[in-house]
């Protein structure tokens, strides 16, 4: 089975599938950022975000199925997947190669969102940077907002102004279903 906790940049899905860690204790946890950032190593990324590279889509894919396959074990997996081609190309490669898909997505209103990602700190001793990382979640909210309102079948909306621990004991309770 695969979980994955889709939202907004600021959203919470660290936190949440950090929480859920500590329930689903069995779970792997599964960052496609990694594969972005060893991509981001190796090849030019033309337009700053590595989920328009379509082998970071298809490798998200084989990495995922690899680690059902061989460990058989749930994968707890934290992702902002919020273009709705990117979403289907990556989803649909998942639950065709016969990945059970938990697809949650964690719904904040612009505002509290927008002030989650203004409150973070990315690179304490770089301001610059940090500002410039800042800046670049912020230009993501309109996909996060319009993706809202355009959930796949099957998605479980949260409110992500609920606590971590009420979010969590949202997230198991589906999956018992």
């Amino acid at each position: 089975m695969i979980v994955w906790v889709n939202g907004g940049f600021g959203s919470g899905k660290s936190t949440l599938v950090e929480e859920l860690r500590g329930r689903l204790p069995e779970a792997l946890v599964f960052d496609p950022e990694t594969v972005g950032y060893l991509l981001r190593a190796v090849v030019p990324v033309p337009t700053g975000d590595f989920q328009d590279l379509p082998l970071w889509r298809s490798q998200v894919v084989s990495l995922a199925t690899g680690l059902l396959a061989e460990y058989r074990r749930p994968l707890l997996v934290p992702m902002t997947l919020v273009r709705p081609d990117y979403r289907a190309e990556v989803f649909g490669g998942l639950t065709a190669a016969g990945a059970d898909l938990r697809h949650f997505f964690l719904d904040l209103p612009e505002p509290v969102l927008r002030a989650r990602i203004d409150g973070r700190g990315f690179f304490p001793d770089d301001p610059a940077r940090d500002e410039q990382v800042r800046a670049w979640c912020r230009d993501r909210i309109p996909a996060s907002t319009a993706a809202a309102g355009a959930l796949p079948a099957g998605t479980v909306r949260l409110d992500a102004e609920l606590t971590v621990g009420e979010l969590a004991d949202r997230v198991v309770a589906a999956l018992a279903e």
